[in-house]
């Protein structure tokens, strides 16, 4: 049996070849997407500007160990890329950056042990 790891995922991308669309109904969804939205969740998290420039996903993925970062960016790529093309947002290539949470090393200031 594996061990399992829990991963943070930020898939990011540039919004590209919006529909006058879905350019509307992202500017009206704005607020919703700030810098508030910003956390880490297995259904992911989409945060974005009113400059519909870039993007950005933050998403919990957890899956073997033995699988490793390249699995769970592939695993959080592919749920960002199915939201977005199920609402019809055009968007260039994805690229992620993964941290896994089990091998994270905490440093705590100041803390004598």
């Amino acid at each position: 049996m594996s061990t399992q790891h829990t991963y943070r995922v930020i898939v990011r991308g540039t919004w590209d070849g919006l529909t006058d669309e879905a350019r509307a109904r992202l500017l009206s969804e704005v607020d919703d997407h700030g810098l508030s939205a910003m956390q880490f969740t297995e259904e992911g998290s989409l945060t974005y500007d009113r400059a519909l420039k870039h993007f950005s996903f933050r998403y919990v993925v957890v899956c073997d160990a033995e699988d490793g970062e390249e699995m769970a960016a592939a695993i959080a790529e592919d749920r960002a890329e199915t939201y977005l093309d199920e609402r019809g947002y055009g968007h260039g290539a994805l690229r992620s950056t993964v941290t896994d949470m089990d091998t994270m090393k905490i440093n705590y200031k100041g803390r004598r042990g």
